[in-house]
Formats: C-alpha cells, structure tokens, sequence
C-alpha cells in the first residue's frame, strides 16, 4: 500500500509538473512576439563612392556587405553550408532539442558555450532586435521562442537567405557576397565549388581562417575536406566530383579602406552634399548606396600635380593652394586641390576656405555694367588717387590711367575705373551680378556699401569663383557646383543629379565680358596663364600685402579657379617672394588647363560686340592702352609703342609681361623689384568699410591693420 502511495504521489508530481511546464511553456508563447525590428548591423550595407565613370571605387563607407537575392548564390554554396551547419534544416522546427539542451547546460554549468544551434537561431540570433550575443537562459530561451515562430511564419528560402547576408566571414566581410569579393575577388554567383565550400568551412572559425598560414593552413584545409565530405553525405555531391575538388587558391586579403591624398576632401564634399540632399548618416553609411560623383580621377591626379610641380619644396607650411576645376555646361566639379594634407587640415582650400577674392571680383562689377547698358567703350575714370565719401582710393603704384574704356580697365586691372564704374551704375547692382553668379548674400552683405566692393573686399572659395566664372563660359547661364551625379540605393533605384541651369547674364554680356578677359590673358596682368593652342579668358587677383593671390579663367569647356594665401592672414611669400595673381596661381592654373585640355577640341569664344572704337590716324584705339604704352593716352593719341601690338594680331611671346623668373612674377624691365604697375598702395591701410568682421569662417583674408577710415587697395601684376 505504501508503495502505491508513493507512486501516486509521484505520478501526481510529474502531471502536475508537466502542466505546469505546458502552462509555462504556453505563457513563454504568448509573451515573445517576433520583434518587429532588426539590429542596424544586421542589414547594414556598405555605400560605395565611384568616380565619374562609375567604375572606378573612390571610397566605401560602413559596413562591407552586399545583400544579395537567394536565388543569386549558387546552389553548391547554399549545399556546402547546409552540410556543415544544419543538415535537418529543411525538414526541423527551426530548433535543434538536444543542441539547445547542450547549449543550456553548458551556459548553466559556466562551460564554454557550445554548437548546435541551427541555421535559424543563428539567423535569429543576428537578426532581430532584442537578442544579443550574451550567455544567459533567458536570452536563450527567447531566443527558442522567436525561432519557433519564424519556422511557423516565414519561408526555409527567407530565412536562409537572410542568414547567408548576415554571417560573418572574416576578412571584414559579412554576407556571401561580401566574402565572395573578399577571399577570390568574385561575385557569388561564380563561385565554383571548391571555393564555395572554403566559405563554408570559414564560418566556423573566420578569424583563424581568413588568411591561414602554417598549422592553420593545414587546419583549414582539414576543415574544407570536411565540408566536401559532408556534402557527399547529404547528396549534394557525388563522390567522383567531391575527388575533382582541389583546395582553392585564396587571394591576399585587401587592406582595410584607407583614404589617402586628396580621397578624404572628396569623401567629406561628397558626404556633405548627400546631407544637403537629405540623407541621414545612418543611410549614408549602411544604405548600401552606390554613389557616382562628378569628379574625373585623372583631372584629380593632374590638380595635384599642377600645384606640388610649381610650388617649390621649401614653400612654407602655412601657405595654402586651392584648385578647382566647374564644368560650365552643368556645375560639375570636375577636379580640386584641397590642400597638402587632410590629417593636418580637415578644412580644404577649394571648397571651405573663403579668402578675399581681390581684383577677382572686378568681373562681376563689369558684367554688371554691360547688364545695365554700357558698352566695352565706354570710357571711365582711371586716375589716382579717386576720392570717394571722404576715403582716396590710389591705383596700385599709384599710377594714373586717365580715361580707359572697360577693355583696358579689365586688362590693367585698373582700381580707379572699376570703383568709378560701380559709382556709376550702384554697389547694388555688382552685388545682384555676385549673386547671379553664385556667391551667397551672406558672403556680400557685410561690403556691399564699401566704395571698395567691386576691388573684392569680400570672400569667396575656389569653387564659388570657378563655378561663378563658369556662367561666362556657358554663355550667360549659372549652374549650382555640385559633387555627385547619381545616387542609387540598395533596391536598385537610381537618382540622378540635374541641376537646372538659370540665366544670370544675357548671352551679349556674357561674350564682352570674356572678351574683356581675354585681353588680360593676351596682354595684361595675367600673361602667364596662356594655352598657346586656344582662347582663355581669365582675371588675376591681389589683396592688400599679398595675403591671398589668386587667376581665376576659362575655355569654353572648364572654368578653373587658383588661390593662394595663409591661414595666419601674413603676406603669401614663396622663394623669398611675395606671390601675386599673375604669379604662381596663374601657373597653376596653366599647369592644370594643359593637361586637362590635352587632346580637347579647340573652341572659339562667342562674338564679342561691336565696340564702336574710333580710330585716328595711328590706328590705335583712341584712348586705350592697347597691349603696351606704359603711360596710357589720356584722351591723346599715342605714339605706336615699340612693344604695342596692332588689335587683331597675336601678342609677343616674350616681353615685360613674360616673368624671368618662375618664382618672381616681376617682370625682367623692373630693376626696383617692383611689380609692372603695381605696388602695396601706400600705408595705413586698414579694414574700412567692408572688413571681415562678420561670424563666417574666413581664411587668410582680411585687410591691412590700420585706421578704421582708409580703404584697402587690390593689387595685380603682369
């Protein structure tokens, strides 16, 4: 009788112990839902940055992965990781019982953790939310629930593709097809099998064998024959094709993504136009974008090598170059400089820093003028010094012009013309052809009542000239400077960058503007700059003391800007000599255009119009300082200068304005060391109306410390 008590009790013990763990077991159900989000790093892609061409990898950015369709990973592989890593994985419940029971005990028992997890908790586990890697029954258990479910609810093809995304494999690859490219430079979908089986074998020890050498290649290899093996096992090899199967010859391993050179200024223009545009950082960096941008790789190269063959190697440090290179017929930054180095300086000479544009600016003010019905002849007062609200006004050397139309004015750069002309049509109009060229409100507001604002008191970037310059070049027509072409995203779906072209100048403007240009670049302040195979256009620039120097110009084909200045705002000195825009930035910029225009059909500039000049007897334009006669006319026909050349004939090769020395923009004629025609323009120069005194960053830009009442001076040189 006892005896049967006992077992009455213990019968009863057991029901009891069996509902309550199918009660138990009931409430575990309805308390773990599959989680309704992913782990960020579960479908993480990288973005990958391309050239123009679309082919050539500039960067990647995030995580390496490539999510792939299962029906792209070829069937031995899916075989080959079925074999090894769960062969009941078609026919179980998403968990394995006595894996999982091994796996709890051991967790209990404080042992190493151990396999049997399935192909779908492992997915699981890497997938969802809410589930980490930490060794506890309570993850565990969470972790047999969700797997459960997901065999209930999903597809065997779903959740197997989404493991084959997600496992890592080594060699900073996660997914198939990540690890594809990593270990044989393939997609997956030509793996062979041989290879496919080697990524089987790496998942279970991806550190050891991402790149086996010695004991551990041997280990490897040992591991891989199992795979094969195992595949033979399972059916999905036969055993003359598993004897067929050699080990596979794996490539080096790549180096982790290290940006060198000018990589990181473009990365940071890429990804800051990709902000502007509305991209979060967490789509830039694991949105699986592929990014194709506007920059031309050989232009890239020849930037570069444009500054660092013409800067010599004693330049100081704290001399800053920056390039940039605008297509005209859509905004496309097609190249840039953004200094010597990105670890030293995070903030690029091209794009970021804002220096004084200098005489740079007087384009604007002459564009302005021809916009409200002057015409190239028509004549304005370059004499020296010019009082205007109570300020003198000198021209560098303080040089008289007399009366100079605005070919002339253009070409000598002339400070007393272009601030009579501005007087004359009002500082409000300059600042409308500014900003029709691009450059920002922010950047003029703080000049625009300066008598001194069309000399080029305010600041802009090497980009903003280019692309502002650019609108001359394509004929009137302003397109904003962008870095990126398309953008397509892990879907497949492809934007394309148009930027809408506006008209900032009419057509006429445009054509007398660069033909103003072209004489500065023929026989004027900006001789070095010559392409002896086509027409430029261009405008040199110097601020007070050398502190920025700049030749900004043109083909018709790309507008390129040059700068030089300090980011402690001294005076710019290379070679033991102060630098000018006709110097080294306009070599520079032909260093650049040389190559970049090698092999360019060559292209004639618009019509400029009829000037409506009246010639005297000694066929030189009445009043114009026509390519020589140091001392200008005045009104008063001149005699034929010895060096002068008669209009539409060819400018001499050699000359004052031809510089003997690479590293001296001074003319051979100037003994006294100074500049042709130029000079710093008198002292106690200070900031005046229209200093840089506002929040923006600027560098290497400002005015001469001084009284507050004098105006500073843009000086030029031949």
């Amino acid at each position: 009788m006892r005896k049967r008590r006992i077992l009455r009790v213990l019968l009863v013990l057991t029901g009891s112990g069996l509902l309550l763990g199918v009660g138990a077991f009931a409430v575990a159900w309805a308390l773990t839902p599959i989680p309704d989000s992913t782990q960020p790093e579960a479908t993480a892609q990288a973005s990958v940055i391309y050239y123009r061409d679309g082919k050539t990898v500039l960067a990647k950015q995030g995580v390496n992965r490539k999510a792939v369709e299962l029906s792209k990973v070829p069937e031995h592989l899916r075989d080959a990781v079925i074999a090894v890593e769960n062969r009941t994985f078609y026919r179980d419940s998403g968990v394995s019982v006595s894996g999982t029971a091994r796996a709890v005990w051991s967790t209990v028992t404080g042992q190493q953790l151990q396999g049997g997890s399935t192909i779908t908790q492992q997915m699981v586990r890497n997938y969802y939310s809410g589930l980490g890697q930490e060794r506890s029954i309570v993850r565990k258990l969470k972790e047999i629930m969700i797997s459960l479910k997901v065999d209930q609810s999903k597809s065997k093809d779903w959740v197997l593709e989404q493991y084959l995304n997600t496992i890592y494999f080594g060699r900073s690859a996660w997914g198939v097809q990540a690890a594809a490219d990593a270990y044989f430079r393939k997609n997956v979908r030509d793996l062979t099998i041989a290879e496919s089986a080697y990524l089987a074998a790496v998942i279970q020890q991806p550190s050891n064998f991402a790149n086996p050498t010695g004991a551990m290649r041997d280990a490897a290899e040992a591991r891989w024959k199992s795979v094969i093996a195992a595949m033979v096992e399972t059916g999905a090899l036969t055993a003359e094709q598993a004897a067929d199967q050699r080990f596979p010859t794996l490539k080096k391993p790549k180096g982790v993504f290290a940006p060198k050179g000018q990589d990181n200024y473009m990365i940071d223009q890429v990804n800051a136009e990709l902000a502007r545009r509305g991209y979060t950082e967490e789509q830039i960096n694991q949105g699986g974008l592929r990014i194709v941008t506007t920059f031309d790789k050989n232009l890239m190269k020849a930037a570069e090598r444009a500054v660092t063959s013409v800067l010599p190697d004693s330049t100081p440090k704290k001399v800053r170059t920056g390039l940039a290179a605008v297509d005209p017929r859509n905004g496309e930054v097609l190249a840039f400089y953004g200094g010597r180095s990105w670890e030293d300086s995070k903030v690029d000479n091209a794009f970021y820093a804002k220096v004084m544009a200098g005489s740079t600016f007087k384009s604007y003010a002459l564009a302005a003028a021809l916009e409200d019905g002057l015409k190239l002849s028509t004549r304005v007062n370059g004499n020296s010094p010019m009082r205007v609200a109570s300020h003198d006004i000198p021209n560098s050397s303080g040089r008289s012009y007399g009366e100079v139309n605005l070919v002339t004015a253009t070409k000598d750069s002339v400070n007393t013309a272009f601030v009579d002309l501005s007087q004359r049509i009002g500082l409000d109009k300059v600042a409308e052809a500014a900003r029709a060229a691009g450059i920002p409100e922010s950047q003029l507001a703080p000049h625009e009542d300066a008598p001194t604002f069309p000399l080029g008191v305010a600041s802009v970037s090497a980009v903003q000239q280019a692309t502002g310059y650019a609108a001359f070049a394509a004929e009137g027509i302003y397109h904003e400077a962008h870095v990126i072409r398309s953008i397509t995203d892990a879907d497949g779906e492809k934007t394309t960058i148009d930027v809408p072209g506006k008209r900032a100048f009419t057509e006429q403007t445009a054509a007398d503007t660069t033909y103003a240009m072209t004489q500065v670049v023929e026989a004027g302040t900006g001789t070095a700059a010559r392409l002896w195979d086509r027409p430029v256009a261009g405008k040199t620039g110097t601020t007070d003391k050398s502190r920025a120097a700049w030749f900004v110009g043109y083909t018709p084909q790309l507008s390129t800007a040059v700068n030089m200045f300090r980011d402690d705002n001294k005076t710019v000195k290379v070679g033991g000599y102060e630098q000018y825009g006709g110097g080294m930035p306009a070599q520079i910029w032909r260093a650049f255009m040389t190559e970049a225009m090698k092999g360019k059909p060559v292209e004639q500039f618009p019509e400029a119009s009829d000037f409506g000049w009246d010639f005297p007897d000694d066929n030189y334009p009445e009043g114009d300082d026509w390519y020589g006669d140091p001392n200008g006319d005045q009104g008063i026909n001149p005699a034929p200068d010895q060096n002068a050349t008669p209009p539409g004939t060819s400018p001499p090769t050699t000359g004052p304005d031809t510089p003997a020395n690479p590293n001296n923009p001074r003319g051979p004629d100037n003994p006294d060391g100074q500049p042709d025609g130029e000079n710093p323009g008198g002292p106690g120069q200070g900031p005046g109306p229209g200093d840089n005194q506002g929040n923006e960053r600027r560098l290497g830009g400002g005015q001469d410390e001084g009284p507050v009442q004098n105006i500073p001076v843009q000086r030029d040189t031949r």
